[in-house]
């Protein structure tokens, strides 16, 4: 599955790779065309039976792209990674997340090198996913300030705007100034079985892995021991006032864990449910996904297999 819109290859590229994998694999090329496609083509080709889903693209292709996987499939999720296809995850796209929380370097050739090598040799890792309502998500997902920045910086590239690094570090600049959460217009509340809820949250980031982005090669660490292994993590800030909220910027920017008495981090999440009086900023794996006024979230242990 090829997005043709991805960040970081071109039609030489994708001529490279598509070669490169039909060396090893018995392989079927399609190209999505829309937002949606890619979680239609895995649909498709879950039914028809295929045993390797292989995509080429950022973090929002492989996110539909597993959705269509699991939505296809009749059975539990929670458990069902050895009876659905592996995925083969190319980066493709500017951040690549996803792809290289499982083991793999930026660039595509070299991600195609060792995707072909454990291939060989047989070679897949079975990971959590995340839920949040009705979609699946692999690394991250976020009420508020980061949901803000990833719709802000999502109608910048629909005027034209270069996904890049400097793109990121304006919109979320704009937008921790002007947006609702930083002006206190945003409390949301978490509800947890068996404990009472936190009330008052100005902003929630929910991490299946760690970290929950990259700038460049560094790595932003919002809740360090968030793991394919356990359930979800939660980092959540009561105040986003500017001392607080650049000292812990700047601990997740070092690989340091947040803290303070406005922070509320919780680890290994089963499930709980994030609420608001008035609709707050979604996305999910980086994709803005409009405003929510109720999310529930989900961990899905041993939903996916991984060739990495």
């Amino acid at each position: 599955m090829v997005n043709p819109n991805a960040t970081t290859t071109t039609v030489r590229v994708r001529d490279i790779l598509v070669r490169a994998l039909r060396s090893q694999l018995d392989l079927e090329v399609c190209y999505t065309e829309k937002r949606g496609h890619a979680a239609e083509i895995a649909a498709d080709a879950v039914r028809d039976g295929i045993d390797l889903l292989v995509t080429l693209g950022g973090d929002g292709t492989v996110n539909e792209a597993i959705n269509g996987l699991l939505d296809a499939d009749p059975g539990p999720a929670a458990g069902g990674a050895d009876r659905r296809p592996a995925v083969a995850v190319v980066p493709g796209g500017s951040t690549n997340v996803f792809a290289r929380a499982v083991g793999l370097p930026r660039d595509w050739a070299e991600g195609t090198g060792l995707i072909l090598e454990a291939l060989r040799e047989g070679r897949t890792r079975t990971v959590s996913l995340g839920r949040a309502d009705e979609r699946y998500f692999t690394f991250c997902a976020g009420l508020g300030l980061d949901a803000e920045v990833m719709g802000r910086a999502e109608r910048a590239r629909e005027r034209g705007a270069t996904a890049s690094f400097g793109l990121f570090l304006r919109s979320t600049a704009q937008q921790y100034v002007l947006g609702p959460a930083r002006r206190g217009q945003t409390s949301i509340t978490l509800d947890r079985p068996g404990s009472e809820p936190e009330t008052g949250l100005a902003t929630v980031a929910v991490q299946n892995t760690s970290p929950w982005t990259y700038i460049g090669d560094r790595p932003i660490v919002g809740c360090p021991d968030a793991s394919f292994e356990t359930g979800l993590d939660v980092l959540c800030l009561r105040d986003l006032s500017p001392l607080p909220t650049a000292l812990n910027a700047t601990r997740m920017v070092t690989g340091r864990r947040p803290g303070g008495k406005h922070v509320l981090n919780l680890h290994d999440l089963a499930g709980f449910t994030l609420t608001a009086p008035t609709p707050v900023a979604f996305q999910i794996d980086g994709d803005y996904l409009g405003e929510r006024t109720s999310v529930e979230f989900t961990a899905v242990p041993d939903a996916l297999r991984v060739v990495c």
